[in-house]
């Protein structure tokens, strides 16, 4: 790490902006406390730029693409203005196309819908379920969780080598764990994949609010991503990167937008012909206040330069993971090992304790909001934790009673907005609730953990 870790993370930069950071919570021990949101990872806060942004255009708001009007005409420049930041923010090729989804699991299923016939896709175990599940009608071959970054670029290789090399093929690969936060090997696991005629996708949903994403550079054929990660709002997302299987695809919604010409028929029928661009993919009205925070957030990102948030972050990640090895009963869960590049997510468990337990106890007890569960990526965790298949626990509903062994983590994330003392506060509840036990009673409601009233 080129910055030194004594200095302090104030003296790399401020956090940015964000909603909500001077929102108090109640305590269930009594009195309240500004919240400390730690689960970037699922949803990070918007910037207050992003927010600034939307509130500016709202009262402009307007139908886009077919309207006269000048506020129609207004947000039709605003949302191709949009796709052209985006296209800058993730450096495509100029034949990309950048298409407007709702999220990056909408976007995966968007490429599934258009993958050519007979395609096999290679995933990894270790994959969100947004990027493992959607490919229903292709052949799938699920990867063993690799150990080091060689070791998955060497898994990939074998298993490309020995399928059928006449066919089409597509990889798809996380740029950054949404479990332990381990970059993958992207440029190298892109060159295998090329190297034996096969495409890739790049799941940046993890790694573009943390690192800048070049697709020239790295040399995915697609980037896709979510606004809600990338503090944006929720309902917006990206899939960028070649035209030709989209074009050649059926729309992935059938309807207004992605039409260019509909005619009747003599025989009662209706003739369509659809757009060959990125509407193809977009029917309907689409989301223009979507795609212009995310605009406005790949803005934001850009211009306080991710040299420096990264900087800071790896000073956030090391006062966390330094925090948490000292307190004996936590077990960091890691593929690649302690010195793995890595972003800010980090996942846990502790001895004597369920997880699902133990982040309550941090949200009614000190006002922290982490996640437990299996992050929608449960095999990953499952193997991490070496548990079988049927072993108790599931995305976000434990089944054990606090105090029970379950198969799930806890997860704390943080970003460009999080400050020090959240970070701070954070480590010293660790150390104080395995030290000290919880201050309150708890039990299971509706397949949560929640304090007993």
């Amino acid at each position: 790490m080129s910055v030194s870790t004594a200095a302090s993370v104030q003296d790399i930069c401020a956090p940015l902006p964000v909603l909500g950071c001077d929102v108090t919570v109640p305590l269930v021990t009594g009195g309240e406390v500004t919240y400390a949101a730690l689960d970037y990872a699922a949803s990070a806060p918007a910037l207050q730029r992003v927010w600034d942004d939307v509130a500016a255009y709202a009262p402009y708001y307007g139908s886009v693409h077919r309207g006269a009007g000048y506020l129609s005409q207004l947000s039709t420049d605003l949302f191709e203005n949009a796709r052209a930041t985006v296209a800058e923010f993730l450096d495509c090729r100029a034949d990309d196309q950048v298409v407007f989804t709702r999220s990056t699991t909408d976007s995966l299923n968007l490429l599934a819908a258009a993958l050519p016939a007979g395609c096999r896709v290679f995933v990894f175990e270790t994959e969100h379920h947004a990027s493992l599940l959607p490919w229903r009608d292709a052949r799938v071959t699920c990867l063993d969780a690799p150990r080091t970054p060689g070791q998955a670029v060497e898994t990939l290789e074998r298993a490309l080598a020995d399928r059928d090399p006449h066919g089409p093929a597509l990889v798809c690969v996380t740029g950054a764990s949404n479990v332990t936060g381990e970059l993958w090997p992207v440029r190298e696991l892109a060159a295998a994949a090329h190297a034996h005629g096969a495409r890739i996708v790049l799941d940046a949903a993890q790694l573009a609010p943390h690192h800048p994403v070049s697709a020239r550079d790295l040399d995915v054929d697609w980037v896709a991503f979510s606004g809600h990660k990338l503090y944006a709002p929720f309902g917006s997302g990206v899939l960028a990167g070649r035209a030709d299987w989209l074009r050649a695809a059926d729309p992935y919604l059938a309807g207004g937008g992605a039409s260019r010409r509909v005619t009747r028929r003599e025989d009662g029928g209706v003739d369509v012909e659809w757009h060959d661009g990125a509407a193809r993919h977009e029917a309907g009205s689409p989301n223009v206040i979507g795609a212009h925070s995310i605009a406005s957030a790949c803005k934001a990102l850009t211009e306080a330069g991710f040299d420096t948030l990264v900087a800071r972050e790896r000073q956030l990640i090391e006062k966390v993971r330094t925090g948490l090895a000292d307190v004996p009963q936590v077990r960091i869960l890691s593929l690649f090992g302690d010195d793995a590049p890595r972003v800010g997510v980090i996942s846990f468990v502790v001895d004597g304790w369920n997880s699902s337990h133990f982040a309550a106890a941090l949200s009614a007890e000190y006002g922290i909001g982490v996640r437990d569960g299996l992050f929608c990526a449960h095999p990953l965790v499952r193997t991490l934790l070496g548990g079988a298949s049927e072993a108790p626990g599931e995305c976000g509903a434990p089944e054990a009673a606090p105090g029970e062994k379950s198969l799930n983590a806890i997860r704390v994330s943080f970003g460009a907005g999080t400050p020090d003392e959240h970070v701070d506060r954070f480590v010293a509840a660790v150390r104080e609730l395995v030290t000290d036990g919880a201050r309150w009673t708890y039990r299971t409601q509706g397949g949560r953990c929640v304090p007993a009233v």
